[in-house]
């Protein structure tokens, strides 16, 4: 069998899996009390003998899982309570130490492998599968055989994410969307400063690239945060200048100099992804032009 073929074969899921997974569906799903973003949760917990597959519903559109000692099955149900259908992709990164079970994810009746216990850890990628459902969907863990009790984990964390910024099942596509390098229109700008996970006005201290991954970092002092999700950006209590670094696109051709400029974007699993930056005066310019129209979609604490 041809590399493409076998690699077909194996994201297909295995014929066993595929037969096995409407007897394990006839199982006895045994439900799962934690009812949260996060779940974590051990294998040893359970009665030896039992048959069941332990259900777990997690209802937000990110957090995580961490399986201690997998043993026999698990279900994760995705359900957030989504006021609208936006969410139609799902994003799964592995922790570097995933180690004991192979997440399927749930299709049409059928199992199809997601991420395989065989690979090494340190080439554990990020994977992006479409929905149909976003408001339901269900991932299959199945712990691989252990001739020990070595303590394994099979921990991941997952976001759901709009179909405006998936583009296929690779992650560094999907984040790398939002890493504009074009210059954006004054609407985008606008809605940018209301809607981004981290809002700061500073300078680019340093860029790194990397060529194989095809990405940059670059590292923003920030003279002000305005926003940000988590704790991306830190004070330095020295100097008391804010720190953070930003990931974008190699292609973008980001280069260290001199300047003020609005850093905006989103976050996706802990790293920050630059979206529009413009120089701050020039966004000033168009915010305040917004303002005399009364086109401003939020308030930006100018002072």
């Amino acid at each position: 069998m041809s590399p493409e073929r076998e690699a077909r074969s194996k994201r297909a899921g295995t014929p066993r899996m595929r037969m096995l997974f409407p007897l394990l569906l006839r199982l006895w799903l045994q439900p799962c009390a934690a009812d949260y973003c996060s779940w974590k949760g051990s294998g040893l917990s359970w009665e030896p003998r039992s048959r069941a597959v332990e259900q777990v519903h997690l209802r937000c559109t990110e957090g995580f899982l961490e399986w201690m000692y997998p043993t026999r099955a698990l279900r994760v149900i995705l359900e957030p309570n989504l006021s609208s259908a936006q969410h139609t992709a799902v994003c799964i990164k592995p922790s570097n130490t995933f180690q004991g079970a192979n997440i399927y994810v749930e299709r049409d009746g059928q199992l199809h492998l997601l991420l395989s216990d065989a690979e090494e850890p340190r080439l554990h990628q990020v994977s992006c599968f479409s929905t149909r459902t976003p408001q339901r969907v269900a991932l299959f863990l199945q712990a691989s055989p252990q001739r020990d009790i070595s303590r394994r984990t099979a921990s991941f964390q997952y976001e759901l994410l709009s179909n405006k910024t998936v583009t296929g099942p690779d992650f560094q596509k999907m984040a790398l969307v939002e890493a504009m390098c074009r210059p954006c229109d004054n609407m985008e700008l606008l809605m940018a400063i209301c809607s981004s996970d981290f809002v700061v006005r500073g300078s680019i201290h340093n860029v790194t690239h990397d060529a194989e991954n095809h990405m940059s970092q670059v590292e923003v002092g920030a003279r002000r945060v305005y926003r940000q999700k988590n704790q991306i950006f830190q004070q330095d209590k020295v100097s008391g200048e804010w720190r953070g670094p930003v990931k974008t696109l190699l292609q973008c051709k980001v280069k260290k100099g001199t300047g003020d400029f609005l850093f905006t974007g989103n976050e996706h699993f802990g790293e920050a992804w630059l979206g529009c930056a413009p120089r701050f005066k020039d966004f000033g310019a168009v915010y305040h032009k917004a303002i005399e129209r009364g086109a401003n979609p939020c308030e930006f604490p100018f002072d």
